[in-house]
């Protein structure tokens, strides 16, 4: 019997399991795939914010990630939480082996929660050493701030902020929506050409948001690795996380933000 198709994914642990590895888990089993994970970070959180985190060595990040290119036959990765600028390396360091592997980089900066997982100095090698090797990279409104330099705070600057980024590094820069406020949600995809396209969905009204951005990113990098071209990957990405949330809206999880991803289907 043939084995699934693998995606690694390289991010946090994430004790209450809405985002990080855990979530990269649920989400490539329900496309269809085998997860294989590298831990970089390991954290307390709950619904409300982060309380402790503690990295993982550079070292062990790398070997993790050595590990399973070599024992599997992995067709995308995908990285989260890299711990300050010793971890960007060390991953960076290893997929230079592997010129032709989809990799989509969620820059992760802070938790929403304002947890800062990255330096200023660990951003600037983030977007030297990693971003040009990315297929794709999905940041946020403040992450496209801090990694292109600009001012985004609306659509058009979301845009701006996407084709500098998308330039400088030579690859598809997706800069998510969710931090505008009211109206749908709108995501602006910007090719190193300058090409521009948007997704765009219904907002859903629910605070179980948990998540999204590594649910979003894992899905593209599952989808890429069933060998879609960005386009295709990222709008299943968005149907599939927009389904998530509609299904995760009327839990009640207690106090503060539940995940969008909660059953595995």
């Amino acid at each position: 019997m043939k084995a699934p198709f693998c995606i690694l994914s390289v991010a946090g642990s994430d004790s209450g399991g809405g985002a990080g590895i855990q979530a990269d888990q649920r989400t490539i089993r329900a496309i269809g795939g085998h997860a294989l994970t590298a831990v970089t970070a390991v954290t307390a959180q709950d619904t409300r914010r982060v309380s402790a985190w503690r990295a993982v060595p550079n070292s062990l990040i790398a070997a993790q990630v050595s590990a399973a290119l070599a024992g599997f036959p992995v067709a995308a990765v995908k990285t989260g939480l890299l711990p300050g600028a010793g971890a960007v390396r060390a991953v960076a360091r290893v997929l230079r082996a592997h010129p032709l592997l989809p990799l989509v980089v969620d820059p992760l900066i802070s938790s929403t929660s304002g947890t800062r997982f990255l330096s200023r100095s660990a951003v600037s090698v983030l977007r030297s050493e990693l971003l040009p090797r990315a297929s794709l990279v999905t940041p946020n409104w403040p992450e496209a701030s801090a990694l292109s330099g600009l001012r985004v705070a609306s659509h058009a600057q979301a845009a701006r902020a996407a084709a500098v980024m998308a330039a400088r590094a030579g690859t598809p820069v997706l800069v998510k929506g969710g931090h505008a406020r009211g109206g749908p949600c709108r995501d602006c995809l910007c090719m190193p050409d300058g090409e521009t396209q948007w997704f765009e969905h219904p907002r859903v009204d629910t605070r179980n948001t948990h998540g999204t951005g590594c649910v979003l990113a894992t899905a593209i990098a599952a989808w890429l690795g069933r060998g879609a071209d960005i386009v295709t990957a990222v709008g299943l990405a968005e149907s599939f996380l927009q389904r998530a949330l509609l299904r995760g809206r009327g839990i009640d999880w207690g106090r503060g933000r539940g995940p969008a991803f909660f059953d595995g289907r």
